[in-house]
Formats: C-alpha cells, sequence, structure tokens
C-alpha cells in the first residue's frame, strides 16, 4: 500500500500588494505519494516553482494547508518549517549548489551536518549516497574537477543522504546535455522506486517525459491536466532519454 507523503488542499498563494497582486496558485489540491516519479510542466509563470516552494516549506501559502507525513504545516513559525524541511524534504536545483572548497563526500555530509549529524555514521551514510548516483570513485574530487553531470548527481546524494520522504527537483536536467540529462534521470527515476519517498520534479524539458509515472500540467496558477503513466499512452523509465 502506497503512502502520502505530502498532501495539499486548496492552496492559494498571492504574491505582491495592491495593483501589483499576482495570484500564483489557485486552489490546487494534490498528493504525492511514495515510490512515484512526477513531473509537474507549465510554462514559464504558471506556477511550477512557487507550488514547489510552497511543498517544500520554504513559502507558506496565504491559504490552503499542506500537510507533510501527516503533519499539517499551518500555523508553523520559520523555525519550525525550517526543522519540518531538514526532517523531511531533500531538494536537487538546476544550479546545483555545491561548495567549491569541499569535496563531493564534504558537499554531501552537510545535508547532515545541519541535522546535527557528524558522527563516522553520518560519513558512512554519505559514502552510501554518493554509490547510490554512481559515484564513490570521486568523493574526494572538488566541483571543478566534476562534470556538469556528476555535479548533479552529488547534488542528488546530498538530497537523499537524510532519508527525505520527499525528494524536490527544480529544472535538474536544464543545464545538462543529453547524456548527462539521461544520466541524472535513471538515477532519480531508480530512487524514485523507493515506496517510502515521493519524487517530484518541475521541467520545462520533454525529454524527461519518459521517466515519469505521473504527469501533472500547471497553467495560471491552476492544475490543468493530471496524467498517470500507462502502456498505452507513455513510455517505461527505461526507454532513452530523447536527444
Amino acid at each position: 500500500m502506497t503512502q502520502t507523503m505530502i498532501e495539499a488542499t486548496d492552496i492559494a498563494m498571492a504574491l505582491g500588494e495592491g495593483a501589483g497582486r499576482v495570484d500564483a496558485l489557485k486552489s490546487i489540491n494534490l498528493s504525492l505519494t511514495g515510490g512515484e516519479l512526477t513531473l509537474l510542466m507549465g510554462p514559464s509563470g504558471s506556477g511550477k516553482t512557487t507550488l514547489l516552494s510552497v511543498l517544500g516549506c520554504m513559502l507558506s501559502p496565504t491559504g490552503g494547508s499542506v500537510q507533510i507525513r501527516g503533519r499539517s504545516t499551518t500555523g508553523l513559525d520559520a523555525e519550525q518549517l525550517a526543522q519540518v524541511r531538514r526532517d523531511n524534504v531533500g531538494f536537487v536545483f538546476q544550479s546545483y549548489h555545491l561548495f567549491p572548497t569541499l569535496t563531493a563526500a564534504e558537499n554531501v555530509r552537510l545535508a547532515l551536518d545541519v541535522r546535527g549529524e557528524r558522527s563516522p555514521a553520518a560519513r558512512l551514510k554519505a559514502e552510501d549516497a554518493l554509490a547510490t548516483v554512481g559515484l564513490s570513485h570521486k568523493a574526494k574530487a572538488f566541483p571543478r574537477a566534476l562534470s556538469g553531470g556528476e555535479q548533479q548527481r552529488v547534488a542528488v546524494a546530498r538530497a537523499i543522504v537524510g532519508d527525505a520522504s520527499v525528494i524536490l527537483a527544480d529544472e535538474p536536467t536544464a543545464a545538462l546535455d543529453s547524456e548527462n540529462g539521461q544520466a541524472v534521470m535513471t538515477v532519480l527515476a531508480e530512487i524514485a522506486k523507493d515506496p517510502a519517498r515521493a519524487m517530484f520534479i518541475v521541467t520545462h524539458d520533454p525529454r524527461i517525459m519518459p521517466f515519469a509515472d505521473r504527469i501533472l500540467r500547471i497553467e495560471d496558477g491552476r492544475i490543468v491536466g493530471d496524467q498517470r503513466r500507462s502502456a498505452n499512452i507513455s513510455a517505461v523509465r527505461t526507454l532513452k532519454y530523447a536527444s
């Protein structure tokens, strides 16, 4: 039985005030379950990144509620929201966000450091996370010595090292060529098979659609499409990332 990792109910998000007010999100209802890779697609300005920020507790919605693993985030202050993020959410960004003066392993361990995990066991967890993304042999390499795809895989390792129940990725392949994009998506799709983890990816990139279990479409702040993978209408994850 699949578990709901995030439940968003009637989410609204207004940005700005007065004549400059923009309703970025309007009545969003969404559940993300473990073992599923969900893509969110839509034109620029449609609300994709705003929704990801709300689900990841980086923004508090102006209406509606978000529950992460059954815990409501309504009414939580900034420190409490930060704790929810640390305990439950891993982030992957387009620009990697690696520290250039730290090795791959040290960049991964940062996610444990902020949780207060600095024991030898934390070092082993970082090594295991790098192994999961196929980069054990790059543990001591600095970002400048890594390709873009390898840097993104280090960022993925950092996102999963704390056993996050939700992985949120914002345009993870946008800066990558086809070969590196395929490598990163293959890793993400494999991680997404874990029933204890939900994967949510915001993207403009139609090349990654074959990896999805579910594709949501958003326009003008509303979800206008929700398509789940079937043998008749979409490809399986193992299909090649199209160039």
